[in-house]
């Protein structure tokens, strides 16, 4: 069987706050799947419930085809970073891994690797507690790894990373899904994981609103959008806006347009009399996507895969 994460129809309710709202997808190893939504919309309590943190009112999450709590050596199979801050701050770095390992029956020679992996090595002997926001991610993302895990939930793991932190974490998130790993990251940040995710699945108040490739995503908002670079802004906008196009001011010489075709734009312009320096198809970025994707109150937009 290969490795899979499945949440069929799950529903968690805190009191009179619904966290999570009938939520269905599955992840699929070879890629990165960004988790994505704004703070609030149950990404993290979706996660405690995939890990058994957390029963589920309805619904069920499974890893491998079972419920996490049937597995034996948990961290063989499913390696997770969902708090990293939970670590005793007396313990240094290698103990902390060592107590983990030897709980899951882990070689002592894999904490070594893990370190080193993780670029903590150095301080290794250093009590936690001490660490940096930066230092403690490094070393849950090192426990994340311990057991070689097919399986890897990762929650807001750029969070306090250094620019050097960030590229090696992308890095890592790619290198990891070309393994044939299963790779789900969470953020509410889109610039987190453009270049990185291969697909997205966003939620919003519980519910999914997506569950698609990022580049079928991308191709769908930058669709019919032209940029348009020009001395004569203000003529440009009145003449491309009575052609019906529908024209915006990105800069001080720059216009977007929607509705009209690239082609079209062109003729206007110089119709018109009006120059033009550049004129290209616009490549909309994932927080672009993201916000085109859900603006209007649009909860439900999912595709299959």
């Amino acid at each position: 069987m290969q490795p899979s994460i499945e949440v069929g129809a799950v529903r968690k309710r805190y009191r009179s706050v619904v966290a999570v709202d009938g939520l269905t997808f599955t992840v699929r190893p070879g890629e990165v799947t960004g988790f994505v939504g704004p703070n609030g919309a149950g990404k993290s309590t979706t996660m405690r419930v995939i890990m058994g943190l957390d029963a589920p009112d309805e619904g069920q999450a499974l890893v491998n085809g079972v419920p996490y709590r049937s597995l034996r050596r948990p961290l063989t199979h499913v390696g997770a970073l969902l708090d990293a801050a939970a670590v005793h701050p007396g313990r240094s770095a290698r103990d902390h891994l060592l107590w983990l390992a030897n709980s899951n029956g882990i070689s002592k020679r894999r904490v070594g690797e893990v370190l080193e992996m993780t670029g903590i090595a150095s301080a290794a002997r250093r009590r936690a507690g001490g660490f940096s926001l930066g230092m403690r991610q490094r070393l849950g993302i090192a426990a994340a790894m311990l057991g070689d895990p097919a399986v890897l939930l990762l929650d807001e793991p750029v969070n306090g990373l250094d620019p050097e932190g960030i590229v090696w974490i992308r890095g890592l998130l790619r290198s990891l899904a070309a393994e044939g790993r299963v790779v789900l990251v969470s953020s509410h940040l889109m610039s987190e994981l453009e270049g990185t995710a291969d697909h997205l699945i966003a939620v919003g108040r519980g519910r999914l609103i997506a569950d698609m490739k990022v580049s079928e995503l991308l191709a769908a908002a930058s669709k019919g959008r032209v940029e348009v670079r020009t001395t004569q802004r203000a003529e440009a906008m009145t003449l491309l806006a009575n052609a019906g196009g529908t024209v915006a001011a990105t800069g001080d010489d720059q216009l977007s347009v929607d509705g009209l075709p690239g082609e079209r734009i062109s003729a206007l312009l110089t119709g018109g009399g009006v120059p033009f320096a550049e004129l290209r198809q616009h490549r909309a970025s994932l927080e672009e996507a993201y916000m085109e994707l859900t603006r209007d109150g649009v909860e439900f937009s999912a595709t299959g895969r």
